[in-house]
């Protein structure tokens, strides 16, 4: 009992002060892309902390899982670097008894990856794309704020409003620069007000100016009117794509198998099943030379994480287009990373040690083995 509580709390302790450090890091990276996004016109700026939120959501399967392992290889380093591992080898506790402690305190976060990774993931990406969708089918005008210059969905407008009045549906003094068509132009009005004909969207402009020419020559027109009208866009959104693999359920990949809902398939099956393999290979791979610097295993075990991550995306790249199936994947890649970590747990747990010996003339490789 001793044994089993003493490595849970100090997991407990390790885990949680690095999930907090992992989710800071992760939300400030998010912030910055999501607040470059909204700079571009690609996400409200009103709904830049709820996109924020969403994108944490959908990341958390990644975070709980690095979190998980960087708790288990420091807690475990730590005791071999201040001899723990040592009271306990000597009491009769092999390396391989290390498993199940870990494995209690770490079940209910495996669970907590797996139904992120299965479930949560794709209602993350669904809502983020919802959002995005809803804030680009807006019209150009739509998007404007007073006092602010706004680029058109399209690119090749800017407007400019003072001030809007009568419910936002009329502007006083509009400034929209335009290159189209292998003309640029400014135009200024006094005042503008939205009509919608058809499925077009116009913005009928009063009392302004317009300044146009054609890009590369020295002409310049110049016209006054009292009324000129301008199409901003569609009044009905557009037609939506069929969904990506990732805005899909894991119901409809498995009922769809297509090769890119196989390979979206494969990529959340693979953080769950990846999870799993990194307690064994943190037990496996936990090991401190106290004469040595403490940060070298360390480095190892960062560099094993985010290679076995790098596997994981390209298994899903090579399903796509056709270089594996799905089951192979699984079987080679996870249950080959599962075979090597009990592999080298097994050989530090029996102390086996691989060295040449000469018999005849030839060099071969014996195994001894030592129980501690």
């Amino acid at each position: 009992m001793l044994f089993q509580s003493s490595i849970r709390k100090e997991l407990a302790r390790s885990f949680g002060a690095t999930l907090v450090v992992l989710i800071t890091i992760v939300m400030t990276i998010v912030l910055i892309r999501t607040l470059g996004q909204a700079s571009r016109g690609f996400v409200d700026p009103q709904d830049v902390m709820l996109f924020m939120a969403y994108s944490a959501l959908g990341r958390m399967p990644t975070i709980l899982t690095l979190s998980l392992f960087i708790a288990m290889v420091s807690t475990l380093s730590r005791m071999y670097r201040d001899s723990e591992m040592v009271v306990w080898f000597t009491s009769g506790q092999g390396l391989a008894g290390f498993l199940k402690p870990v494995f209690r305190f770490a079940w209910p976060v495996l669970l907590v990856i797996s139904l992120t990774a299965l479930f949560v993931w794709p209602w993350a990406n669904q809502q983020t794309k919802n959002m995005q969708s809803r804030y680009e089918q807006r019209g150009d005008l739509d998007r404007v704020a007073p006092g602010q210059f706004q680029e058109s969905s399209s690119g090749n407008r800017v407007f400019f409003i003072d001030r809007t009045t009568h419910g936002e549906q009329t502007s006083n003094n509009v400034f929209i620069a335009a290159t189209e068509k292998g003309k640029s132009s400014i135009t200024t009005a006094r005042s503008g007000r939205i009509e919608t004909q058809g499925d077009a969207q116009f913005l009928m402009l009063e009392n302004g100016q317009r300044l146009e020419n054609v890009i590369g020559e020295k002409s310049l027109k110049i016209s006054e009117f009292e009324e000129y009208g301008t199409k901003t866009g569609d009044s009905d959104p557009l037609t939506a794509n069929a969904p990506e693999a990732k805005l899909l359920s894991t119901r409809a990949l498995i009922n769809a198998p297509t090769p890119s809902n196989r390979g979206e398939l494969a990529w959340r099956l693979g953080l769950a099943l990846a999870s799993l393999n990194f307690v064994i290979l943190a037990v496996a791979l936990s090991s401190v030379n106290p004469r040595g610097g403490r940060s070298s295993n360390m480095i190892f075990v960062l560099l094993t994480f985010v290679v076995y991550n790098n596997f994981i995306n390209l298994g899903q790249s090579w399903i796509f287009v056709g270089l594996i199936g799905f089951g192979s994947l699984l079987l080679a890649l996870h249950g080959g990373v599962l075979i090597l970590g009990l592999g080298w747990l097994a050989k530090r747990h029996y102390n086996w040690v691989l060295r040449p010996a000469a018999t005849g003339g030839r060099r071969t490789a014996t195994v001894t083995e030592s129980r501690p």
